[in-house]
């Protein structure tokens, strides 16, 4: 997976993918930007296998493990 942008401010929109960070960080207990790392250490993966990999190895739903990649995918990164 390539190097993403720097794209995200403080605070998570309301709607769409990142709209899921809030819960996200608070029901798996780490930031949006150890998650992106986590995703990023899978190395080059197409979308369902990593939405695959966070479900199986860390338990996440398949909501929050969507949108999370899809977000990471379109070249963003959290702070």
């Amino acid at each position: 997976m390539e190097k993403v942008k720097e794209t995200v401010s403080q605070e998570w929109p309301k709607q769409g993918p990142a709209s899921y960070f809030p819960s996200i960080e608070k029901k798996y207990g780490k930031s949006i930007r150890e998650w992106q790392d986590i995703l990023v250490a899978y190395g080059d993966q197409k979308h369902m296998a990593l939405v695959g990999l966070l479900k199986a190895e860390h338990a996440m739903g398949h909501g929050h493990a969507n949108a999370l990649v899809y977000w990471t995918l379109q070249g963003n990164v959290a702070d």
